[in-house]
């Protein structure tokens, strides 16, 4: 559902883009400094808003143009302080974003019938719309850098929130973990780059479509496009395949095998612009064999067997470091981080199913067997076994557990603090007008007395 309605905000930002364009004659209703909101773009977003079934708290023919007033105080500001966004950061966003809807949409062509537009002119809109959505962050950000949190304002701003409005924290869990990578035989690895060769072969000798084969054989997602993987940078590729592609300069050749921790690739260049780049590959995977696959197994059992009784002194985190193949955790312990929040600490749902499976059974200090998993980073097979080190249930945030989440709230809210005073006295030195009809509302900044226009 998330991901639905990123979808659809992302096609309505586009949509209201093209709508002021193609609408010459079209009917203002506010105006804050030198910059018009038109009827139609207020239109546009609360048909949205009920297309989305987002509920807007008071009367949207008042919230909406606010919330629009409000980022053409930021893109003002900007101007003055001339905050430049660079077109590598807006360019990659565009690109993904463009790649985003051909993945829901099903085809560029699909993409060009929904908007009514060529790609081309598609991408020069939503450069702009992308652009103001970055410098809006960017005056906010410079704004509000100076927020810190001491342990003593996080005290004492959980003093002033009453006891039933604290926030609830959905049960958390600490999980550690030890890895192992089934054993793949050589002749497997053979077998695959056989294939792989086969298939430059083909396609450098022009007897086949590198797209083509790609749709056919690719276990990678992007088979579905030919291979494609749209507009990168190397940060966003795997090192390997980085490396490999940006030294390709011919459109028609075909990488060396490149092998990743995804498993093995051949890539093609499709265009170079800049510092990012477009490729198309075939992905295979070496097949895992249930022998290779048993006998990791068997040496997570025993690993777990003699660290039950401590032989020689053996402790998970001994072995996590020593034996776990994950990259992520061995260092640490064997102790998972969430990326997500940056701490020791999941929301079942933030776990890899086949870990939140298994942990949902256990108690504190217990290891789990040894079971199968697909990594979700490489989406290969593995063998893992668990330890549940700690288990917070459901509960109301406490400052002693929860000190993050409350810090996190605590600058949020000095950050908005902040952010409101700032709307409030660039109110005093911009022009604002409001065309009548529009003017009955209750706003939450005072727009009708403050350097307002009448029209008059």
């Amino acid at each position: 559902m998330k991901i639905k309605t990123l979808f659809l905000s992302l096609m309505a930002i586009v949509s209201l883009s093209m709508a002021a364009q193609n609408n010459v004659a079209e009917e203002v209703a506010w105006v804050v400094g030198d910059e018009p909101i038109f009827k139609s773009d207020i239109e546009e977003q609360y048909q949205q808003a009920l297309y989305e079934r987002i509920a807007i708290d008071g009367n949207p023919y008042c919230i909406i143009p606010e919330r629009m007033a409000i980022e053409k105080l930021f893109l003002h500001q900007a101007k003055v302080d001339t905050v430049e966004i660079p077109n590598s950061t807006v360019m990659q966003t565009v690109d993904s974003r463009i790649n985003y809807f051909i993945a829901n949409l099903g085809s560029k062509e699909k993409v060009e019938e929904y908007f009514r537009k060529p790609l081309p002119e598609l991408r020069e809109n939503l450069i702009d719309v992308v652009r103001d959505q970055y410098t809006v962050q960017e005056v906010q950000r410079k704004l509000t850098k100076d927020v810190k949190a001491t342990p003593a304002d996080v005290r004492r701003y959980f003093a002033t929130i009453p006891q039933d409005s604290l926030p609830i924290i959905p049960q958390q869990v600490e999980v550690q973990i030890i890895t192992i990578n089934p054993v793949i035989p050589q002749e497997e690895i053979e077998r695959i780059k056989t294939q792989l060769r086969d298939y430059s072969q083909k396609v450098n000798n022009g007897e086949s479509d590198f797209a083509t084969l790609a749709i056919m054989y690719s276990e990678d997602g992007s088979a579905t496009y030919g291979g494609e993987v749209g507009f990168r940078g190397r940060a966003e590729l795997l090192p390997e395949y980085a490396t490999a592609a940006f030294n390709l300069s011919d459109t028609k050749r075909v990488s060396k095998i490149v092998e990743t921790d995804a498993g093995f690739h051949i890539i093609q260049l499709i265009e170079k612009r800049g510092d990012r780049i477009n490729t198309r590959h075939i992905l295979l995977r070496p097949k895992i064999a249930q022998a290779d696959i048993d006998t990791a197994m068997h040496q997570l059992d025993s690993l777990r067997t003699n660290i039950i009784a401590a032989k020689n002194g053996l402790t998970f985190e001994t072995a996590a470091l020593y034996v776990s193949q994950d990259k992520d955790s061995r260092n640490n312990n064997g102790v998972m981080l969430n990326e997500k929040t940056h701490t020791n600490y999941f929301e079942m749902a933030d776990l890899p199913s086949e870990i939140a499976k298994v942990v949902a059974t256990m108690n504190e200090g217990d290891i789990s067997a040894p079971f199968i998993m697909v990594n979700p980073k490489t989406s290969k097979q593995q063998v893992a076994m668990v330890k549940l080190t700690k288990r917070k249930d459901s509960h109301r945030a406490d400052f002693a557990e929860d000190y993050q989440v409350l810090k996190e709230m605590y600058e949020g809210y000095k950050r908005e603090e902040i952010l409101n005073k700032w709307i409030q006295e660039k109110q005093k030195s911009t022009y604002v007008y409001i065309e009548e009809g529009w003017r009955n509302c209750e706003f939450k900044y005072n727009w009708l007395n403050v350097n307002y226009g009448t029209g008059k």
